[in-house]
């Protein structure tokens, strides 16, 4: 994720699911091939992921044991990638995390697009190599078309490297549209509550699955984050990281204040989602009863 230095009732809840219960499809011209996320979230859902930048092993215990747990941890090990050699504290950090069904990305910085290839296709052979990670968070992503390559080789070699991979891009805003047949999830919004009000969501995005955006919005006070969440559900983003932390000196190196909080919010979503869905199709199969009926007695 962008680095600063170290480079609740809820509210709203009808309005979350009026806005992710609508599944997206990747249609038109300019729309890129279904990539199937891992560990993605359910039509109608959000899930919760957790940047883990943080030594800490009680950060790490008190994410894998959440309930629900997160979906995703990134693994971040020296701010840009894997490093020279495995840390054997991670390594069992990660093996419960993986025990408890979560899927691990290995964070490495690309720097939009000029950091040399060789050095995050080392990241992905030695993330593999010694923490089996599921695949790929490229940080410091490139938007614009004049990169897309970079990240398409990038992609490529990932793919063999970690096969059956997913790859997170954090471009922190809504890249070129082409960007979105490299990544399975692309961070799409990370910065402040205050800025995450004022975001513009292109109309490209509609033709894709909730489950192929995330959004990471910090300085939240906890008295907004059920609006967070909402506007989160509102901008069709599949997966969610909200944190009470400011972004200096860095938003990442602790889990919010009000964590559990979060993650009941972000479970709730989804089982009133689940819920509605029901209803529809049960409201829809009488429909179609009644239709038959009435065309016997016609």
């Amino acid at each position: 994720m962008h680095r600063v230095s170290r480079n609740v009732a809820f509210r709203s809840i009808a309005a979350v699911l009026l806005a992710v219960l609508v599944p997206g499809t990747i249609a038109g011209a300019t729309a890129a091939p279904v990539l199937a996320a891992q560990a993605s979230p359910a039509s109608g859902c959000q899930r919760t992921f957790v940047p883990a930048y943080a030594w800490s092993a009680a950060f790490w215990t008190h994410a894998i044991d959440s309930h629900p747990a997160p979906s995703v941890i990134i693994l971040d090990i020296t701010g840009v990638g894997a490093g020279t050699a495995p840390v054997p504290h991670f390594q069992a950090l990660v093996g419960k995390a993986h025990a408890a069904g979560i899927t691990i990305l290995g964070y490495s910085s690309t720097e939009y697009g000029q950091r040399p290839v060789a050095q995050v296709e080392a990241d992905a052979r030695n993330y593999k190599a010694w923490y089996q990670v599921n695949g790929m968070f490229l940080d410091l992503t490139a938007s614009s078309t004049g990169e897309l390559g970079y990240y398409q080789n990038l992609a490529r070699y990932i793919h063999t490297a970690i096969p059956a991979s997913v790859i997170w891009l954090n471009p922190g805003d809504f890249p070129a549209p082409g960007y979105m047949s490299v990544g399975n999830v692309v961070m799409v919004f990370e910065g402040s509550y205050a800025g995450y009000r004022q975001l513009q969501v292109p109309s490209w995005a509609s033709q894709y699955d909730p489950s192929r955006f995330v959004n990471t919005i910090y300085a939240t006070p906890g008295p907004d984050l059920a609006s967070a969440v909402s506007l989160a559900g509102i901008r069709r983003a599949g997966y969610l990281y909200v944190t009470d932390l400011p972004g200096s000196p860095n938003p990442y190196n602790a889990l919010p204040s009000y964590w559990p909080q979060e993650v009941a919010a972000v479970a709730a979503s989804c089982t009133a989602a689940a819920t509605l869905v029901a209803q529809s199709n049960l409201i829809s199969g009488q429909a179609k009863v009644t239709a038959h009926r009435e065309g016997w007695n016609n």
